[in-house]
C-alpha cells in the first residue's frame, strides 16, 4: 500500500483528497503546516507529498526546497497543488524541487492519474546495471548518482532524467522524446518541464566540471556528450 502525506491547511480540500484515495487503496497521513509535516516526515516514510503552495507561516514552496535539500529527511516525490495556474508560478514551483504541478481546481481522474505515474517513475526500474562517465555514475539499483563515489543529491525527476541521458548517450532528442521516456505515456506536463529540470540538472552538475556533457543542440532538442567537444555547436 503507498503511502501519501497530503500537506494543505484547507480541511474541506484534505477531505476530498482522502475521499478520492482511500478507496484506491493510498494510506493518507495529513498536515495542515509545515512543523507538523516535518515531523511526520521524521517520523515515517512516503511515497508521495501532495503539498499546498499557501500554507500557514512557512509556505509549501518553502518547504519544498527545505525538504530537497535536506536528504536526512528522506523526501518522496513532491506534486504541488495551488491555484497559481500562471506559467511563472509553475516554473518557480518545479524549480523548487516539486515533480509535478497541479493547478486546483482539479478533476479527480487527472489527480489519479498523476500521482500514480509520479509513484511510478518515482520507483524506477532497480534491476539495470550501474553506468559510469568520468567519474559521474548512476546506480539503479539503488536509485542513486554520485560523482567519484560521493553522494550526488538528487531528485527523482532529476534522477531519471540523467538516468536517461547516460543510458542513451551522443544522440540528440527533442523535448517531446524525452518527456516520452522519463516522463511516461502519462503525459500532463509540457515540454516546458524539460527545461526547467535541465536547468536544475545542470547546476547539480557544475561543481564537478560534468554541466557541459548536457548539451542544448538547437533546433532539436537535448544530447548528453560523456566527452563534451566542439561546444561553438552547442549552446551550454
Amino acid at each position: 500500500m503507498h503511502r501519501i502525506l497530503i500537506i494543505e491547511d484547507e480541511p474541506e480540500i484534505r477531505e476530498m483528497l482522502r475521499f478520492i484515495l482511500e478507496p484506491k487503496g493510498f494510506h493518507i497521513s495529513e498536515a495542515d503546516n509545515a512543523q507538523d509535516a516535518r515531523r511526520l516526515l521524521s517520523r515515517q516514510t512516503y511515497d508521495l507529498i501532495l503539498m499546498d503552495w499557501m500554507l500557514p507561516g512557512r509556505s509549501g514552496l518553502e518547504l519544498t526546497r527545505e525538504l530537497k535539500r535536506k536528504t536526512s529527511l528522506n523526501s518522496p516525490p513532491i506534486i504541488m497543488l495551488t491555484a497559481k495556474a500562471a506559467e511563472s508560478d509553475k516554473v518557480m514551483g518545479l524549480d523548487s524541487g516539486a515533480d509535478d504541478y497541479i493547478t486546483k481546481p482539479f478533476s479527480p481522474r487527472e489527480m489519479l492519474a498523476r500521482i500514480k505515474a509520479v509513484i511510478r517513475r518515482s520507483a524506477g526500474d532497480n534491476l539495470e546495471t550501474a553506468v559510469e562517465f568520468a567519474g559521474l555514475g548512476i546506480d539503479p539499483a539503488d536509485h542513486t548518482a554520485n560523482i567519484n563515489g560521493a553522494p550526488l543529491h538528487i531528485s527523482p525527476a532529476e534522477y531519471r532524467l540523467l538516468h536517461f541521458f547516460m543510458t542513451h548517450p551522443n544522440r540528440a532528442y527533442t523535448r517531446s522524446q524525452i518527456l516520452d521516456h522519463v516522463w511516461g505515456d502519462e503525459v500532463y506536463v509540457d515540454e516546458r518541464t524539460v527545461d526547467v529540470h535541465i536547468r536544475r540538472l545542470r547546476k547539480l552538475l557544475t561543481p564537478s566540471g560534468h554541466a557541459p556533457s548536457i548539451q542544448t543542440v538547437r533546433g532539436v532538442g537535448y544530447r548528453f556528450t560523456p566527452s563534451p567537444l566542439n561546444h561553438e555547436k552547442s549552446s551550454p
